[in-house]
């Protein structure tokens, strides 16, 4: 048996959108079980994300830690936001966010991994890219608003995250998939190995 993911998609009866705000959306469908019956299921319709985790050249991560309203929480992530143009390249939109919340650029860029972050009851998928060769970004600072005027900023060595992740500290998806993967990578063919950041995404398909 190959152990893959593979895409299916059951009948559905009717399907309905009783929410939808400025980013996301709640969709209600009737689909049909494989026994005949057919049940209702609740979803959050997302755009998708990218999510950065920027290695510099002393083996830290680049973090940021934010208020998250839903957890009333103050949480280390690495840097992310949503892919808000359909079909936006998701390489182009992590450079944009690694610029916008913490200033920096990066020269080498990979595909670290793929998720899906609840598929139970949302469809976001989410590209963690691995950068590196990290460096001050030139011109104006982005004008941050909302939560992001309260961001802090650290760079975290790997070894003290994979800790805290396994110590129960440390609860943002995307840093705790990002830092695992990052370690797993490294363990198995090498940060080299790691999918090109061009590499297609079934999930999210984009123009190159």
């Amino acid at each position: 048996m190959t152990i893959k993911d593979t895409p299916e998609e059951w009948e559905i009866r009717s399907s309905e959108t009783p929410f939808r705000g400025a980013k996301t959306s709640v969709r209600t469908d009737e689909v049909v079980m494989p026994d005949g019956s057919v049940a209702r299921r609740d979803y959050q319709v997302h755009p998708g994300s990218v999510a950065i985790l920027a290695l510099d050249d002393d083996d830290r991560v680049l973090l940021i830690k934010q208020y998250r309203h839903p957890v009333r929480q103050k949480l280390w992530e690495i840097p992310a936001g949503l892919l808000d143009v359909p079909g936006e390249n998701p390489l182009h939109a992590a450079q944009r966010e690694l610029y916008e919340e913490a200033h920096v650029k990066a020269e080498d860029w990979r595909v670290l991994t793929d998720v899906y972050t609840t598929p139970g009851g949302c469809d976001e998928s989410v590209r963690i890219f691995l950068a590196r060769g990290l460096s001050e970004a030139q011109g104006e600072r982005f004008t941050a608003e909302h939560e992001e005027t309260d961001l802090q900023h650290a760079r975290v060595p790997v070894d003290e995250l994979v800790r805290g992740v396994l110590a129960g500290e440390l609860h943002n998806n995307c840093l705790v998939v990002g830092v695992l993967s990052l370690v797993a990578a490294r363990t198995g063919d090498g940060l080299d190995a790691l999918r090109p950041a061009e590499a297609p995404w079934p999930a999210r398909p984009f123009e190159a």
